[in-house]
């Protein structure tokens, strides 16, 4: 009992600031991310064929570069644009530098989910709010977001998931969060508790996202 008292005495603070450094970095780039991507989500689904503002080059161009995105592993993508990471911030070490591969790294993953939950909009629904005058940005914002909403929230859901782990992935490379606290502290110390630590309060953060996701989605889904 003695050594757990000391144990704790000794790294809560290491864990907690390591907790607060993840959930800021997952918050920062999954704000910014739904802030780019929701739209471009929009955008892909509305110009393709037969869609609202249906414009083939667009979605073409579009598409390839979301799916560039998509296909590249994130801890590639940390070193890839380790320039434009120190360009924006001054660094690519630490939480904050972080946040700029976390959200190049959500966009794309957004993008393409928020394409295929508007893709469950019956179309019915377009068709009817076409024939009474609606004119293509209200129903957008009045019919197929709307109709939409329970998709969009579990999209925003999973993508704070995923930016969890990515976040993780990269203490590997001195990102900060408890990832780097699990490398530097754990795997390099070979301390197995701080490493169970570690991954208890990820999964922690997961349930917790997962459980406000689930709720919010009960409360918008209407069907």
């Amino acid at each position: 009992m003695h050594d757990l008292i000391s144990w704790v005495s000794q790294n809560s603070d290491l864990i907690l600031t390591a907790t607060w450094e993840t959930i800021y970095m997952v918050l920062a780039s999954g704000i910014i991310g739904f802030a780019v991507g929701i739209p471009l989500g929009v955008v892909l689904h509305t110009t393709k064929k037969g869609g609202l503002l249906e414009n083939n080059q667009v979605n073409l161009a579009l598409g390839a570069i979301v799916n560039i995105g998509r296909s590249v592993p994130f801890l590639v993508l940390m070193v890839a644009i380790i320039p434009v990471t120190k360009l924006l911030v001054g660094t690519f070490i630490g939480t904050t530098a972080t946040i700029v591969p976390l959200t190049i790294g959500a966009i794309p993953f957004v993008a393409r989910l928020i394409e295929g939950a508007l893709m469950e909009v019956p179309s019915g629904l377009i068709e009817a709010a076409q024939s009474m005058g609606a004119s293509q940005l209200q129903i957008i914002y009045k019919v197929l977001l709307p109709e939409a909403m329970p998709s969009i929230v579990n999209t925003i859901t999973v993508t704070l998931v995923t930016l969890v782990s990515y976040s993780a992935m990269a203490g590997t490379v001195g990102g900060g969060g408890l990832g780097d606290v699990a490398i530097r502290y754990g795997y390099y110390r070979y301390d197995i508790v701080i490493m169970a630590v570690t991954v208890i309060m990820l999964i922690v953060l997961v349930q917790v996202i997962q459980s406000l996701g689930d709720a919010i989605v009960r409360r918008v889904d209407h069907r």
